[in-house]
């Protein structure tokens, strides 16, 4: 049967190349058309005759063969639900600078759900941290502590949100021993967490294994044996391991970077008119995603299906602020990825995030200088850095005005802020841990906020 003239009008032109900035082509869309014909005609029709745009689906919940794994770090179903606790186990809080700080912090102090896997505060707080608020956002440096012994970031905490799309971790990329970081051996510095590449591991892998010392943490074979609930899954997760090698820090740490593969933003309105639901987004969200992979020119640089891409991009954001409880941010921190790489040409770029719930958290950017989504749009619209100290000569190519319109920015803001947002992250919270512990934090303040004893 022909279609009618109608159809072909709205089909849009989809050319992907490598999921990079400068090397993705835009999708092109005639933004003159009705959105709402647009969207559920064309890239509904589209869908079953391209799988381009099923690249743009995220792994489905449960659905683990579809989910970006690490060869060397399988996940399993027995494995996620261990490092789902492990994540959350304040009772893990074994290396504290200060005896009052054991058992009281987790990887979730700084990674909460409720503020999209990100910290709830410009600067996260680990150990030295008192009290949660709602999202995290009410966290301050407990008063017996001080900036030389807390556990705070020295730039925002990037979310683990959708991070299964990325092969290294951080903004400066620094963790991951294949893909992306092949040939960055000679910064794998012994003594560092930076060594842990060595181990061969991807990103996610990595930070994970690092991060456990960075961040004091313990696991040991006798914190595992000790409680039997944890000695169990164990078993369950590495039942093909000697036991003399399964209870370890290692597998604790793999476990918890299975968990983190999982956490994805798969029931986004955006997902779900991809699956399918044409009533997921309303016509303004609509407007906005034409916006995205057309005159906006996002998808150049937020590219693949966490809109997140694997390249880094000198922006010329702002760094810390001076309101943060350590606002010193040394340079090689400012950097970003040249300061790891020690190649002057990547320097202050910083690696690409996920655009998946951003409205819980008023801090974005690397600096956390932007207070909301349309902030960040309207920045990128003028182009015009905010950051003295980035050389003109250092920001991207891509950092462009784009000529976009009031409402137009408005749109687009609807479609990042709503379209893209998964209001249900609490999925992947467990409802109490094995030790009976408080999770995220278990400080007396964050015991108080929450109503845990």
């Amino acid at each position: 049967m022909r279609k009618p003239t109608t159809y072909y009008l709205s089909l849009i032109i989809i050319v992907f190349t490598a999921i990079s900035c400068g090397k993705d082509s835009d999708i092109y869309i005639d933004n003159t058309l009705n959105p709402t014909t647009e969207l559920n005609n064309a890239l509904t029709e589209q869908i079953t005759n391209s799988t381009s745009l099923r690249a743009l689906q995220l792994a489905r919940d449960n659905a683990l063969a579809s989910i970006p794994q690490d060869p060397k770090n399988p996940i399993s179903t027995a494995k996620i639900d261990l490092g789902k606790l492990l994540f959350h186990e304040t009772g893990i809080a074994l290396n504290p600078k200060k005896e009052e700080g054991i058992k009281t912090y987790s990887c979730a102090s700084c990674h909460q759900a409720k503020a999209g896997f990100q910290s709830g505060l410009k600067q996260g707080i680990g150990e030295g941290g008192s009290g949660f608020g709602i999202l995290g956002e009410a966290r301050t440096m407990n008063a017996n502590y001080d900036s030389t012994n807390i556990d705070i970031q020295p730039i925002r905490s990037p979310t683990i949100l959708n991070s299964a799309y990325q092969d290294v971790m951080l903004w400066n990329g620094q963790f991951g021993g294949a893909k992306t970081n092949l040939g960055t051996e000679s910064e794998w510095t012994a003594g560092t967490p930076k060594e842990t590449n060595h181990l061969g591991f991807e990103g996610i892998e990595t930070q994970a294994i690092a991060g456990l010392d960075v961040h004091r943490l313990k696991i040991t074979s006798e914190w595992i044996i000790e409680h039997p609930a944890y000695k169990s899954l164990f078993d369950e997760a590495y039942p093909n391991l000697p036991i003399e090698e399964r209870y370890t820090k290692l597998n604790g740490a793999l476990a918890i970077a299975a968990y983190e593969r999982t956490v994805i933003a798969s029931e986004a309105p955006f997902q779900k008119w991809l699956q399918g639901d044409n009533e997921a987004l309303n016509e303004n969200e609509k407007k906005g995603a034409l916006l995205f992979f057309g005159k906006g020119k996002c998808y150049s640089c937020h590219s693949g299906p966490a809109f997140s891409g694997i390249g880094f991009h000198a922006l010329g954001m702002n760094d810390l602020s001076g309101d943060g409880v350590r606002s010193i941010v040394d340079e090689t921190t400012k950097k970003g990825r040249g300061g790891f790489t020690k190649n002057p040409a990547e320097d202050y770029a910083f690696k690409t995030p996920t655009l998946y719930n951003l409205k819980d958290v008023a801090f974005l950017g690397h600096g956390g200088s932007f207070k909301n989504v349309k902030e960040v749009i309207t920045y990128k619209n003028t182009a015009i850095a905010e950051n003295s100290n980035v050389p003109e000569d250092k920001l991207s190519d891509q950092f462009t005005p784009l000529g976009l319109t009031d409402i137009e920015i408005d749109q687009l803001t609807a479609f990042v802020e709503n379209g893209l947002y998964d209001n249900n992250l609490d999925r992947y919270v467990p409802e109490s841990l094995p030790t009976g512990q408080c999770f995220p934090n278990a400080d007396p303040k964050s015991r108080e906020d929450m109503g845990c004893n």
